[in-house]
């Protein structure tokens, strides 16, 4: 949980949103440990199912209680996680040719970094293929509000929708097509980003580690640094359609 909350149990029963504003359930009960740490929440949703949510995915937003999606908290971590793991290396092969440490314990040091790092990639391209589906999932969910959308249009055009009815069920298209959009262009950046630390980690060299030579084969090694991986974040773009005819 981002900010503390002096009684969480205050909001047992009331409503529980994402990110995209969108209503999951009811505030049920929390994980409490034995110290009084707040370390998860237990959400009733729409259908009776109850699930449950780590602290971290729970925040604050105007007084209200947000859950944020898994996919995100973990993509956001690999994003901090994989170019630190990057610059420790770099600075590992800086040291050892500045001869700051001796080069038989570069060899223990880079293998450690190297075998975090390659498990952060597996981690970051198994994150790509979830989020891949996801996006799938919301293409599917934008594609059926649209049918939607077109079938309201077609009952209200034959007449058999009032003003009032169209108006409500124009609302709620509405306000899906906002919510899913909203987080399918999420997703989009997220995959963008993991997407670019990993091509920028193919494009870095391998790391020089200085060898014993003979003086007449004594040689500079040259770094290059990689390619950074922080390219600006595409718009968030909405497409609702208004219908522009006005009911009498």
């Amino acid at each position: 949980m981002s900010k503390p909350i002096s009684n969480p149990f205050l909001f047992v029963g009331n409503q529980i949103k994402d990110e995209y504003g969108r209503q999951i359930g009811r505030v049920a009960s929390f994980k409490v440990t034995p110290t009084g740490r707040i370390d998860g929440i237990f959400v009733e949703h729409g259908d009776g199912e109850f699930l449950s949510y780590t602290s971290d995915q729970i925040k604050m937003d105007n007084g209200n209680l947000v859950i944020s999606p898994t996919l995100k908290l973990k993509a956001n971590s690999l994003c901090q996680e994989i170019p630190l793991i990057w610059r420790k290396d770099r600075a590992l092969n800086e040291l050892v040719e500045k001869k700051k440490i001796p080069p038989e314990m570069y060899d223990d040091l880079h293998l450690t970094f190297e075998g975090a790092l390659n498990q952060l990639k597996d981690n970051a391209k198994g994150l790509v293929s979830e989020i891949d589906s996801e996006v799938d999932r919301c293409n599917k969910q934008i594609h059926e509000l649209h049918s939607a959308l077109i079938n309201l249009e077609i009952e209200r055009e034959i007449g058999r929708l009032n003003g009032e009815t169209y108006d409500k069920a124009l609302k709620i298209i509405q306000w899906g097509l906002k919510g899913v959009n909203a987080e399918k262009s999420d997703l989009e950046v997220l995959k963008s980003k993991l997407s670019n630390l990993l091509l920028g980690e193919k494009t870095t060299p391998a790391p020089v580690v200085p060898q014993t030579k003979a003086p007449e084969e004594t040689e500079t090694p040259q770094v290059t640094t990689p390619v950074s991986a922080n390219l600006p974040e595409p718009p968030v773009i909405i497409h609702v359609r208004n219908p522009n005819k006005q009911t009498s």
